[in-house]
C-alpha cells in the first residue's frame, strides 16, 4: 500500500517520499476502514513537515492533516456510517496514504452529490471560518467583518459562511484579478491592499461599525486592520502568512480599547464545535461553493506538489489516482 512519510524534519521538499507500508488490519468496534480518495497539502502539513508544529510524530511517520475517503469496512457497532459512504477523516489522523482504519464516533455521510476534491478541504478551513465568526464577536445580521487573506481558503469560506447568516464582509486581497471572482463568490466589498486601502474601507462602510477583524497575514497588514476596528472591537490572528509579526500601532490598542486574540482548531475548546461545522460546509459545497484548485499531483509527485505548494495555489493530492 503506497504512502507519503515524512523521514526528517526540515526542508518539507527533502523529507516527504513515496513508500509502501503495511496493509492496515480490519476494524474493530466503533472503527471504520476508509479508502482515502483526496487529500490537500496545507500550510499546516508544511509546518508539521518542518517540525515547527504542535504536533510532532515519531519519524518516519505518514503526516496529512485532512482528506475524503469511501468507508471499505464497517466494524461491530458502526451504524452512522455505512459502506460506500464518503467522509471526512478525523483531523490530523495522517491520511496521506490509501487506505487506513479511523474510530466512526464522528463521522457522517456526506452528500453524495458533491465533488469529492471540495471534500477533502472540509476539516480545516470550513470550521476556522464558521468559529471565527461565531465565537468571538455576537454579531448581528447585517454587521460587517473585516478580512484581509480574503482569497484563501478560510477566506473564502469566511464570505461563505456570513453569507448564510446575513453578515457583510469587507475583504482585501493582493491582485485585481481577484476582485471579481470574490465579488462573484458574495463578497460584498472587495479592495485591493495598497496605501489607500484604509481610506477606500472607510468610504465602503460609511457609517457601518466593524466590530470583528480577521487576520491570516500577519506584519503590517495586522495594524491595518486593527485601525479599522470600533472602539471595543476584537482583531483574532488565525495565520501568519506573512511570517512577520504583528505590528501595531500601541495608541489604537489603548485608546480604542481593542482586543487582540488567537485561534487555533487544536485548543480543546474547539472539539465539539467542529463536526457541525464540517457538516453544515458539506452542504454548501453541494449547493455549489467551492474554493479553487490550482493542481491535482500523484502519491508519486510529492516533491513537485510541495514545490506547487511552496509557489502558491492550492493543491491536492490524489491519493487513490482514480
Amino acid at each position: 500500500m503506497r504512502a507519503i512519510h515524512l523521514s526528517v524534519y526540515g526542508n518539507p521538499i527533502d523529507g516527504l517520499r513515496m513508500v509502501d507500508v503495511p496493509e492496515p488490519k480490519a476494524p474493530n468496534a466503533n472503527e471504520v476502514l476508509v479508502a482515502i480518495e483526496y487529500s490537500p497539502i496545507n500550510p499546516n502539513d508544511l509546518l508539521v513537515a518542518r517540525g515547527i508544529y504542535p504536533l510532532r510524530p515519531e519519524l518516519p511517520s505518514v503526516i496529512g492533516n485532512e482528506g475524503v475517503g469511501r468507508v471499505l469496512a464497517v466494524g461491530p457497532g458502526v451504524t452512522n456510517v455505512a459502506v460506500g459512504d464518503r467522509v471526512v477523516p478525523p483531523r490530523s489522523s495522517w491520511v496521506w496514504r490509501e487506505r487506513m482504519v479511523i474510530p466512526a464516533g464522528d463521522l457522517f455521510a456526506l452528500p453524495r452529490v458533491a465533488d469529492p476534491k471540495q471534500l477533502a478541504m472540509l476539516a480545516i478551513n470550513p470550521p476556522t471560518a464558521s468559529l471565527l465568526l461565531s465565537d468571538y464577536v455576537d454579531l448581528n445580521r447585517g454587521d460587517f467583518v473585516l478580512q484581509n487573506a480574503a482569497n484563501s481558503g478560510v477566506g473564502r469560506w469566511v464570505i461563505a459562511f456570513a453569507k448564510t447568516r446575513g453578515l457583510r464582509t469587507v475583504n482585501i486581497v493582493r491582485r485585481a484579478d481577484l476582485v471579481t471572482d470574490l465579488q462573484a463568490a458574495g463578497g460584498d466589498v472587495v479592495v485591493i491592499d495598497g496605501p489607500e486601502v484604509t481610506e477606500e474601507i472607510k468610504k465602503a462602510v460609511g457609517s457601518g461599525r466593524i466590530r470583528l477583524a480577521l487576520d491570516g497575514v500577519g506584519g503590517t497588514a495586522t495594524g491595518v486592520l486593527a485601525s479599522l476596528l470600533a472602539p471595543g472591537g476584537t482583531l483574532v490572528a488565525y495565520s501568519a502568512m506573512s511570517g512577520s509579526p504583528m505590528v501595531l500601532d500601541p495608541l489604537t490598542v489603548i485608546f480604542r480599547q481593542i482586543t487582540v486574540k488567537g485561534f487555533f482548531m487544536g485548543h480543546p475548546q474547539w472539539e465539539r464545535k467542529i463536526p457541525a461545522a464540517i457538516e453544515e460546509a458539506a452542504r454548501l459545497v453541494a449547493e455549489g461553493v467551492k474554493v479553487p484548485i490550482a493542481a491535482v499531483y500523484r502519491l508519486s509527485e510529492i516533491k513537485k506538489a510541495v514545490e506547487h505548494t511552496l509557489r502558491g495555489g492550492k493543491v491536492l493530492l490524489d491519493v487513490a489516482e482514480a
